[in-house]
Parts: structure tokens; sequence; C-alpha cells
């Protein structure tokens, strides 16, 4: 160890002293990966809550369903963009035989 040291040995501390900045950047490194897999991944830093689009998100059925209830649609406008619901996401019509 004093052979790798020898040329600093004068005066100064050696190159050892280029491992504490390593070991911190490690140190911070490991942090915001642990809070990126862990809390960062189900709401955003600064945003609040994200929601998914499998899960907390109504279906876009759904959706027409309720504007059709609230009057936003008419009855020929629901049935049209159901049948094009139906046929994008592939669940056919009701109590049809297969």
């Amino acid at each position: 160890m004093f052979t790798l040291a020898a040329p600093w040995a004068g005066g100064g501390p050696g190159p050892w002293i280029l491992f504490v900045p390593v070991i911190w950047v490690m140190v911070i490194f490991g942090v915001v990966i642990l809070l990126r897999r862990t809390v960062w991944r189900h709401r955003g830093p600064l945003r609040g809550p994200q929601f998914s689009a499998r899960t907390d998100a109504p279906s876009p059925i759904a959706v027409l369903g309720r504007r059709f209830a609230a009057g936003e649609i008419d009855e020929e406008e629901y049935w049209r963009r159901l049948s094009v619901l139906e046929e994008h996401f592939a669940t056919g019509p009701k109590g049809g035989a297969a």
C-alpha cells in the first residue's frame, strides 16, 4: 500500500481521497434506484397519484353508457358507437351464438 502512495507521501492524502466521492455517488445512485422501484412507480415524485389505464379508468363502453344515460348522445349514436367499440374490443354481441 505504501508503494501506491509513494509519489504523494511528501504531503497530501494520496489517491485514497478519490474513493470518498465515488462512494457518495454510489450511495446517491442506490437511493434513486430504490425510490424509482418503490415510491415513484405508483405516483410521480411531485405530481400526485397516477392512474393506470387498466385498473382505475372506466372502460370506453362504460363511458359511452354514462353519456347515453346523461342525455349527451341519442340512441342512434349510442348504438353506432357501441358497435364500433364492440368490434374494437372484440366482445361481440351479447347473447349471440358463437
